[in-house]
């Protein structure tokens, strides 16, 4: 009699425990929303700048060239430990370090990985998801909220005794002990948003690795500016040497021309306030030098600290012949962030799409196998196979804001596509410009450093056959000092704008040797002279 009870009771009460335990079909899929600017991975920036010296009357450089990075380019991790370091920097290893352990190039590197990531879940919604689990339940439950109490009682009752009163059964019954070992199937066969996520995911991802090839352009900007900046500081210095050791010499002059009687003591003391003059100066140029070194470790991983020596000496050599109307179509072609802000709006426009599909229906299947039972050897079979069709009809104005949103995106992300092509365009011309500029200031400072030489050699020969004082002597020594300061920035300037053009064309690493001279990236500690007549500016100060 309890047997019977028992079947009777838990038969009902395991059905609907079993029918717990199976899988319901997936929910609606939604549209996997962008943000409003497709821009966002632009926080930091490397850029060169040129711009005009007003009143300059007593030289002949009337630019002055400026780098300016920020944001994470200016930032680096350590390399060292990594990366052995010898003490000397050339510049292909310190453009190599800063692809390696700029944190420009290290951030982005991770945005390309959650990019991935993230294609990677949107494209799960669409794979068939398998899952298995184990459940050992231990359970009572109220046959009462069942509405199952007195029929059974009757139908028992009567059974047992005709008319007899109807049998009365707990509320309680158990416990209960059973298991469920199952594996559940999901598939989604018809989602067009889910779909369009995923493709939206895929553009997503090509946006980012754009964007990490446009930020290795913009790190070869970065450090090649700086290593040009400490190449120009570390000839300023030179020069300055060169001058002060004049400057001793006309002093030691006057100092014997002064104990012969020949000269006065007014004379020697001005020479000997310009040459502690000159001895400042090369002061301030050694801690302008060192600066300007330690930036250029900041930006490639190095220790924070002048205690190295650079190798290559960057000379002057002319830019590749290309028309700017060539130079505008070739970027058009390979600047990398024209490529992302393309992948943003084609990302946007499948976002779109996902959102207009959350109208239609989807279809979906599920399906899961196991064995149930209150002991593995008396454990029944059992499955369910669904099939789901959802008919989208009103999701409270849902859909409607999912579209708003995804066109508001699309709409942004199309007006910074065609505000790229415009920024490219103007990139290319004005590294043109700069360029012819800065070509002209090299010739003329060049010209002019060989005629205030050639002054400086005539004074001090008056000077030395007593024809002459100190002061015209002290004239000439410091017009060459302007002449070489003069063609240092020329050459800084110069070199900066074929450096930003390769930059602004795209590829700027691979075609860093034939803006800057094969030389000096592969082989480096040579000096450039590709052109006859316009040296190197340390050959210039030597």
């Amino acid at each position: 009699m309890r047997n019977i009870l028992i079947t009777i009771v838990l038969t009902p009460v395991m059905a609907l425990a079993q029918i717990g335990a199976r899988s319901s079909s997936s929910s609606t899929s939604v549209a996997t929303q962008l943000p409003l600017s497709g821009r966002t991975a632009e926080t930091g920036s490397a850029a060169a700048a040129q711009t005009p010296i007003p009143g300059a009357t007593t030289s002949v450089n009337t630019i002055n060239t400026t780098v300016q990075v920020s944001g994470p380019y200016a930032g680096s991790a350590p390399s060292i430990l990594r990366k052995p370091f010898s003490g000397k920097l050339s510049l292909r290893e310190a453009i190599q370090r800063g692809l390696e352990y700029n944190l420009g190039t290290i951030g982005l590197a991770t945005a390309v990985r959650q990019a991935r990531g993230q294609a990677t879940v949107s494209r799960s919604n669409l794979l068939p998801n398998l899952s298995a689990a184990f459940r050992q339940n231990y359970l009572t439950t109220d046959i009462a909220t069942l509405g199952i109490q007195n029929a059974i009682g009757s139908a028992i009752g009567s059974s047992l005794g005709g008319h007899a009163t109807p049998l009365r059964l707990p509320n309680v019954v158990g416990p209960i002990s059973y298991f469920d070992l199952r594996a559940t199937l999901t598939q989604n066969l018809v989602d067009l948003t889910a779909l369009n996520n995923y493709r939206s995911s895929q553009f997503v991802v090509q946006a980012n690795e754009a964007a990490m090839a446009d930020a290795r352009d913009t790190v070869v900007l970065a450090v090649g500016a700086s290593y040009l900046q400490v190449v120009a500081a570390k000839a300023r210095v030179a020069s300055e040497r060169a001058q002060l050791q004049t400057s001793d010499a006309v002093y030691h002059q006057t100092l014997e021309r002064r104990g012969a009687g020949l000269a006065a003591q007014l004379d020697l003391n001005q020479d000997r306030m310009r040459a502690q003059t000159e001895q400042q100066r090369l002061a301030t140029l050694e801690n302008d030098l060192y600066r300007q070194k330690i930036n250029l470790a900041r930006l490639t991983g190095l220790p924070p600290n002048e205690d190295y020596e650079i190798t290559d000496d960057i000379g002057y050599s002319p830019a590749p012949a290309l028309s700017v109307d060539d130079a505008v179509r070739k970027a058009f072609l390979e600047r990398s962030d024209l490529k992302a802000a393309q992948a943003q709006m084609k990302a946007a426009e499948r976002t779109l799409a996902a959102a207009r599909a959350e109208r239609y229906p989807s279809l979906s299947v599920s399906a899961d196998l196991g064995e149930i039972g209150t002991r593995f050897s008396q454990a029944d079979h059992t499955y369910t196979v669904t099939g789901t069709l959802n008919i989208p009809i009103w999701q409270g104005g849902r859909t409607r804001g999912d579209i708003e949103q995804a066109e508001a995106a699309f709409d942004q992300r199309r007006a910074e596509l065609e505000d790229m092509r415009a920024r490219i365009e103007s990139d290319v011309r004005n590294a043109y410009l700069d360029l012819a500029a800065a070509s002209s200031q090299v010739e003329l400072s060049k010209n002019n450093q060989q005629v205030a030489r050639d002054n400086l050699r005539l004074t001090r020969e008056k000077f030395e056959a007593g024809v002459s004082d100190s002061v015209e002597v002290s004239q000439a020594q410091q017009s060459v000092a302007s002449a070489d300061l003069d063609y240092i920035t020329a050459l800084f300037a110069h070199n900066l704008a074929k450096l930003s053009l390769a930059r602004s064309l795209g590829g700027a690493e691979a075609h860093l040797a034939a803006y800057l001279g094969p030389e000096a990236v592969i082989t480096g500690a040579r000096n450039l002279d590709p052109a006859p007549g316009v040296p190197s500016a340390l050959a210039l100060v030597k």
